[in-house]
């Protein structure tokens, strides 16, 4: 995560689908992969595999609250703040359950928790798919929930229940209805980040924020202005090489036009695909698999996780998603590939995901490309290819 910057606000949100954006929003600003939430919150004593979060971050409907509740706290939000996306949930669940919203009434909707309760697993989205709950049930057939009688107060308290569906709305419903655009920076801090500024709600505060958002903008479109020209001056005197064309077999995977390679930091459980020294690069051992269609596969194989493929996870529904290397096979993530020639002559080959959600997508190396260990994620297409092009030198 950026130090600083607050992790998204769901007290903002309005319905399941915004609710599911700002998780996806929090994956994000944590900048942790499948694999290194996994890890973290085996140190909480929590289980959260790989496939549970991919499955929850792809489905339309809500989690189950324990679920919930080991995600956030495994993308590094405090415990006393999880609880602003556990009082989210519930009123999201009851408001769900019970249809639409009052028109006049003063009345509470009656027991508005039970959508926590057992045989929620359909409203929700947590079925037998998630594979085997871990602590509190997560994912697992029948399993009860955590709203229940115990989660009453915070999901049909007399503050709450108004502002979900009618006026004289208080507590968390009450600042989502004053709120700006929903799950946007709030009071969530990440850890060891200083407190952010509170802003008054209003035009003003919306206008402002536009206006510190374009300013940012500027500053990081004349950054990578920079970048793209120095890489261009630092690659002028590099003696020119002719790149390999893929083919199936052992591979070390060059970054077309440098001497860095592809590979993984040897001791971490993430996956994240780096460019290091191709000195240095021989963890994991790359070979390109022949899919069919003109389709690849680039094939991992890590001497701690044994065999493995490169994708992108979500489906590349995320526009950065990491480039990382998991487990075959997985439905939810980009395992297929074209690598696509680019330039007269060739100047390199640009990894393309076959069916990624985002269209137009090619692997990037991001941020310092001049630099060691710069990651690997899924970026626009650029039509100069930096960062984008790559040789296949064949390995005995």
């Amino acid at each position: 995560m950026t130090p600083g910057e607050q992790a998204p606000d769901p007290r903002e949100v309005r319905n399941p689908a915004e609710f599911l954006a700002c998780l996806q929003a929090l994956k994000d600003w944590s900048g942790l992969t499948y694999r290194e939430l996994s890890a973290r919150a085996e140190t909480h004593g929590d289980v959260l595999p790989r496939s549970t979060v991919a499955n929850m971050l792809a489905r339309p409907t809500l989690p189950r609250e324990e679920l919930l509740t080991t995600f956030v706290r495994a993308c590094g939000v405090e415990d006393g703040e999880a609880e602003h996306w556990r009082t989210v949930r519930r009123e999201l669940a009851g408001r769900g359950a019970y249809g639409a919203a009052r028109t006049g009434s003063d009345e509470a909707p009656a027991r508005p928790e039970a959508a926590d309760g057992p045989g929620a697993g359909v409203a929700d989205g947590s079925d037998g798919s998630d594979g085997p709950g871990g602590p509190g049930g997560l994912g697992g057939d029948g399993a009860p929930g955590a709203g229940g009688a115990g989660s009453a107060p915070g999901a049909g308290s007399a503050g709450s229940a108004p502002g979900v569906g009618g006026p004289g709305g208080g507590g968390a419903s009450g600042s989502r209805s004053e709120a700006g655009a929903p799950c946007g920076p709030g009071s969530l801090s990440g850890p060891g980040s200083p407190p952010g500024p509170v802003f008054p709600s209003g035009p003003g505060s919306r206008i402002r924020r536009v206006l510190v958002a374009a300013v940012a903008l500027a500053g990081l479109v004349l950054a990578g202005v920079s970048v793209v020209a120095f890489l261009r001056d630092g690659h002028a005197g590099h003696p020119p090489r002719t790149p390999t064309a893929p083919a199936a077999g052992d591979v070390r995977i060059r970054v077309a036009g440098t001497d860095f390679c592809l590979g993984e930091r040897r001791g971490t459980r993430t996956g994240q695909i780096h460019q290091l020294p191709c000195a240095a690069a021989g963890l994991p051992r790359y070979s390109l698999a022949e899919a069919g269609g003109g389709r690849w596969r680039i094939v991992s194989d890590h001497p701690d996780f044994g065999p493995g493929c490169s994708g992108l996870p979500s489906g590349g529904r995320t526009p950065g998603a990491a480039y990382e290397d998991s487990e075959c096979g997985d439905p939810t993530r980009v395992e297929s590939f074209a690598l696509e020639a680019y330039g007269t002559p060739v100047e390199g080959y640009r990894i393309v995901p076959v069916g990624s959600a985002t269209p137009g997508s090619c692997v990037t190396v991001v941020g310092d490309r001049s630099a060691a260990w710069a990651r690997l994620a899924q970026a626009p297409c650029a039509p100069d290819a930096a960062g984008q092009l790559f040789d296949f030198d064949r390995r005995n």
